[in-house]
């Protein structure tokens, strides 16, 4: 086997630079970057490479996931993928590194959930992957063990709005736990929908009798996102912190961020695919069929289709710094099934971590976003925001190899017969797209090649990263 790999004739595409370079990759790192042609530079024994070809192509960093959700247990059901079937699917779509979400159960302790997430990944995982924690409580001993999280490299806390009795909690305890990570150096990441109010609006439609999908939607307004980001952007400027909103779907919760943004606040923010490319008018189904709205109920809700240039506009502008997933799939058989009849009990989750890349590049080759840009919110944003950047997030001497090959004019059509994550439906199906990896590196082994598995083995390559501080 020979000891390095070189990336030859391609376009080296970093959030700052566009360059034509030849990368060397040796012992899982970035060993170096030179004009094209000039390797001996480097070596003067190039034989001693494995070469891949990536004239007429893109080289840039493996995409980080920084929101997933493998083996949720939501619902009544858990996800359908696994950290083994997620992570195999997301190093098909050119994904190297996800950051999943460990779990403090009510009345428990952190590090439970935390061991119970190590369980769930170790030995299973094909690509690099690290931890946020859930909290459900912020009591003394949970401000107290958060330090103890922080020491192991888990630096981001998720709190949310909504779910009452399950993930709920109050402002009171939102503020405290975001003074204790304001001394720590750790960021605390919002799920900002105020939830009791929905409660109400959830069962106000079904003793009306409704209660097919699109009230999923309609029971989950706009104004309850945008008034949950407002209040956790107060809280955070109370506190004197960061903030990080998941998943922000809406005009208005958007128009939150950017004024908190425009006073100099470290307000950050997330969108995903299913917010900028569907619409609410999938939830409604087809006519004659409106329970297959169910394949696209997630929280929050999607929306109007006016808010797709709202967001691209926020990506452009640099309101939004991230497009993550939110990853959590259930198939429509025997898991959506749990909601026929009660639109509340849908799980919510749609399958996203395979095809996130493929989507955007959409925005890139109609002038929504640069090339530079593509890369900054897929890789190096949540590297810098989540405390990986210098391993994950770039191409540099030193980091690890992480690398994608990109193929602009590579076409897919995307299904869930073509894709690679263990759902019974794709919310894309049939949706053709230019654009793919070719290659795919993850730590300077060659994983994924024209769509086909070719690393050494799959369960349990995957590392765990232990993450630094906010570093922002």
């Amino acid at each position: 086997m020979k000891p390095g790999t070189l990336i030859k004739g391609g376009t080296v595409i970093t959030a700052s630079d566009t360059f034509a370079a030849d990368v060397m990759i040796a012992n899982g790192k970035i060993a170096g970057m030179v004009t094209p042609g000039n390797l001996d530079d480097l070596s003067r024994n190039q034989e001693a490479f494995e070469v891949i070809d990536a004239k007429g192509k893109y080289v840039i960093p493996g995409g980080i996931d920084c929101h997933t959700h493998m083996s949720l247990p939501f619902g009544g059901t858990t996800a359908s993928d696994d950290f083994e079937t997620g992570t195999i699917a997301a190093a098909h779509g050119g994904t190297t590194t996800i950051v999943d979400f460990a779990i403090q159960s009510k009345g428990g302790a952190m590090r439970a959930g935390l061991d119970n997430w190590h369980g769930l990944a170790e030995g299973k995982a094909a690509i690099d992957y690290a931890f946020h924690m859930i909290m459900t409580e912020a009591n003394p001993s949970a401000l107290d063990e958060m330090a103890d999280m922080v020491r192991e490299g888990v630096t981001s806390f998720k709190m949310f709005m909504a779910y009452p009795g399950v993930f709920l909690v109050d402002d009171q305890q939102i503020f405290r736990a975001m003074q204790r990570a304001g001394e720590l150096g750790a960021l605390i990441t919002m799920h900002a929908e105020i939830g009791l109010p929905i409660d109400v609006m959830v069962q106000k439609a079904l003793a009306e009798g409704k209660t097919a999908p699109i009230y999923h939607a309609l029971t989950r307004p706009e104004i309850a996102e945008a008034t949950g980001t407002e209040r956790a952007i107060a809280l955070a400027e109370m506190a004197g912190v960061p903030v990080y909103m998941v998943h922000l779907s809406a005009q208005r919760a958007l128009e939150r961020v950017a004024e908190a943004r425009d006073r100099g606040l470290p307000t950050y923010a997330e969108t995903c695919p299913q917010y900028l490319f569907l619409s609410e008018d999938d939830l409604r189904g087809d006519p004659g069929d409106e329970w297959k709205g169910a394949g696209y109920v997630c929280t929050p809700p999607l929306r109007p289709k006016h808010h797709h240039d709202h967001l691209w506009r926020g990506l452009r502008n640099y309101d939004l710094q991230v497009v993550a997933t939110d990853h959590c799939p259930f198939c429509m058989k025997d898991q959506k099934e749990l909601g026929r009849g009660d639109f509340s009990k849908i799980p919510n989750g749609m399958p996203g971590v395979e095809t996130r890349l493929h989507l955007l590049w959409e925005g890139v080759r109609e002038g929504k976003i640069s090339m530079n840009r593509f890369v900054e919110i897929t890789s190096t944003a949540p590297a810098k925001i989540f405390g990986m950047y210098g391993k994950k997030g770039t191409l540099a001497i030193g980091a690890d190899a992480d690398v994608v090959v990109w193929d602009p004019n590579r076409e897919k059509v995307l299904g869930k017969d073509t894709l690679h994550m263990r759902v019974d439906y794709s919310p894309y199906e049939g949706k053709k797209v230019i654009g793919a990896p070719s290659h795919v590196l993850s730590r300077g082994e060659l994983v994924v090649q024209d769509d086909k598995w070719v690393g050494k083995q799959k369960q349990g390559r995957g590392q765990f990263v232990r993450r630094g501080t906010f570093g922002l």
